[in-house]
């Protein structure tokens, strides 16, 4: 490939973001440009301690208005039946057992049991519906941040770890999933109960109600601090776990193994991972123990208060008993008890809520990111596609480049006629492939299939218009069959095993132990360069579209298979056209036109017989090839 690519956009969407020294852009008319609104890698890791805000957390719930108010009325339900508790026994102690009225207490008792009974109810559907729309609400962000991500540009990934990446949507997304499904509601609940009980705590005694109020100041305080705590722990934690999910990726992949082994490595990656795994172990500890001793010493605080108040009431009933009797400090006691513990909650769940707005933080980061390249709101459509293509006047410059990398190119592309694009090493070739499949966006001018822009297509019609073999072929871990049907999942297993005798590969298939059912294994590699080349062809020509675009597809295959699948590919034409992207001349001899390319720019063009004959920059890369292969015979 050839090198970096600076990815441009088109349509209406939201003002990029500044980059650094940015450059000038031309257009061409109809068609306007904008800037690169990419979030960088390094700012992204910048963003990575900011938490998110919860107003924006809380529209992920947008949805589920119903439910969530169904929600609602539960917990002040529940809340409502809790504070019956401390009155009921207030009744039996007063009343019930002081009068000796069996009949009283078997009713407050019976109220008792009701209470508990409808709690329990209560809790429990609120539970399951709570539990139901959180783990909703996560499929919709996990879904629509693999959508969002997925549809960036090459660009993005080219300098992104693909570690990170998962780490964010597999790590980051599940470790929200207990904030979502159960920390916000036990966080409305706590607070609808906590506000209840107070009320009520005032209502049987003011004076004792300020009293069991003194703690909540240095509660609160100690609770700020924890939550500071903990959340830049989180977002050290989370940088770690995405450093750890890079080194397995790339250390235990078939090529990170080849090359650990090969180049004796493996101790040195073994040492790597165990200091990650150490520094994540580390973080793993202080994440539990922040600030414990703090939230220690609130708890105890709280929990001292109940024996303070039996003092202070017993004080108050021998100077009072008018107002304070047994069986109101023994009911405000049972609302202490009731309050405490749900401010204990309300402590433990808003410093989770704290640390969980960084991983919040972290996933709308990537959501922020606006895409390079995106379709038009209303799209022409290619229908019927005949294969004519054109490049008019294209030209395109990778970001600090001193020169475009394609320089002013045009050329057309009769249907089912064959174009060969050759040159040297670095003359841009791969770029004018990447511009024709719509990976990256030229800086002027235009490429048209049957006179349409394909920047004014769609994504999915300009993928089924054109079929890319790529230098390096990537087979997924499926059977062969699974594999050449990819693109085109309704094929027939005639069309697969008719693409893969064009491709030369069909004999080496049956081969195998379970012929097209043999898993392929990772990455293709139980197949050899050329195989998986040929692989890579075959699943093309399953696609059957209109347009085949072979970028260095035959580099790894040996002069008699390239020869016999060159003479395959020569029984399509005029059937499909063809884009030969070659570095290796031996494959362009049956190629209808040819344009070499130096420094960006067409310098030759014409058939393979007369630009040999002409004795200029085309007959020096023959000569240069047949020596290269002549050598490596």
């Amino acid at each position: 490939m050839d090198g970096k690519h600076e990815h441009k956009s088109r349509g209406r969407r939201a003002a990029p973001r500044p980059q650094p020294q940015p450059r000038a852009v031309t257009a061409t008319p109809g068609h306007r440009r904008v800037e690169d609104a990419r979030v960088p890698t390094d700012a992204l890791g910048a963003e990575l301690e900011q938490p998110a805000p919860l107003a924006r957390v809380l529209r992920l719930f947008a949805g589920h208005g119903r439910a969530l108010t169904l929600v609602g009325l539960l917990i002040v339900a529940s809340a409502a039946a809790t504070l019956a508790s401390p009155f009921l026994i207030r009744g039996i102690v007063d009343d019930a057992l002081p009068q000796h009225d069996l009949k009283l207490l078997a009713y407050l008792t019976l109220g008792l049991v009701a209470v508990v009974v409808a709690n329990r109810v209560l809790a429990l559907i609120q539970s399951l519906i709570s539990t139901r729309v959180g783990h909703e609400v996560m499929h919709e962000l996990r879904d629509r941040v693999f959508r969002h991500v997925s549809s960036l540009s090459f660009r993005f990934f080219t300098q992104t770890r693909s570690g990170e990446v998962q780490g964010r949507i597999a790590h980051d997304v599940g470790n929200m999933k207990s904030v979502v499904t159960t920390s916000f509601t036990e966080l409305v609940q706590a607070v609808a109960t906590v506000a209840a009980v107070l009320t009520a705590m005032l209502v049987l005694d003011p004076w004792l109600a300020l009293f069991s109020f003194v703690t909540l100041p240095l509660a609160v305080w100690i609770n700020v601090r924890v939550g500071r705590m903990r959340k830049k722990i989180t977002a050290q934690r989370q940088k770690y776990l995405a450093d750890m999910q890079t080194s397995i990726q790339e250390s235990l992949s078939v090529s990170g193994i080849l090359l650990a082994k090969s180049m004796g490595q493996t101790s040195r990656i073994q040492d790597e991972f165990s200091t990650l795994s150490g520094r994540l172990s580390r973080l793993e500890v202080e994440a539990v123990l922040a600030g414990r001793w703090r939230m220690s010493v609130a708890q105890l605080a709280l929990t001292v208060i109940p024996a303070a108040t039996y003092f202070l009431g017993g004080v108050q009933f021998e100077l009072d008993r008018a107002h304070m009797t047994i069986g109101t400090l023994v009911a405000f006691v049972a609302l202490q008890q009731q309050v405490f513990g749900p401010l204990v909650d309300i402590l433990k769940v808003t410093n989770k809520l704290h640390a969980s707005m960084v991983l919040f933080g972290r996933v709308f980061a990537y959501l922020d990111i606006t895409p390079d390249i995106t379709e038009v709101e209303s799209p022409q459509r290619l229908v019927h596609v005949k294969g004519r293509v054109e490049l008019r006047d294209v030209s395109f410059t990778h970001p600090g480049a001193t020169r475009p990398t394609v320089d002013a190119v045009s050329a057309e592309i009769p249907v089912g006629t064959t174009l060969a694009v050759v040159g040297h090493t670095g003359s841009g070739k791969t770029t004018l492939g990447y511009l024709l499949t719509r990976i990256i966006e030229p800086d002027s001018g235009a490429v048209t299939i049957d006179g349409i822009d394909i920047r004014d297509t769609s994504f999915e019609d300009l993928a089924r218009a054109i079929s890319v073999v790529a230098q390096e072929p990537y087979l997924m871990h499926a059977s062969v069959y699974d594999n050449l049907r990819y693109g085109r999942p309704n094929a027939t297993r005639a069309d697969v095993e008719a693409a893969a005798r064009i491709a030369q590969i069909h004999d080496a298939i049956e081969a195998l132990p379970e012929g097209y059912e043999t898993l392929v294994g990772e990455r293709g590699f139980r197949f050899s360069g050329g195989e998986r080349q040929r692989l890579a062809l075959a699943r093309s020509i399953v696609c059957d579209a209109p347009i085949l675009l072979l970028d260095e597809a035959t580099s790894a295959l040996d002069p008699v298979t390239e020869r016999a699948m060159t003479e395959a590919l020569a029984a399509l034409h005029g059937k499909r056209t063809t884009i030969v992207i070659a570095h290796r001349l031996s494959t362009v001899r049956y190629a209808d036109h040819i344009i070499v390319l130096e420094n960006g720019r067409i310098v030759e063009r014409g058939c393979y017989d007369d630009l040999v004959t002409a004795g200029g920059q085309f007959s020096r890369l023959v000569h240069d090839s047949a020596v290269t292969e002549a050598t490596a015979t």
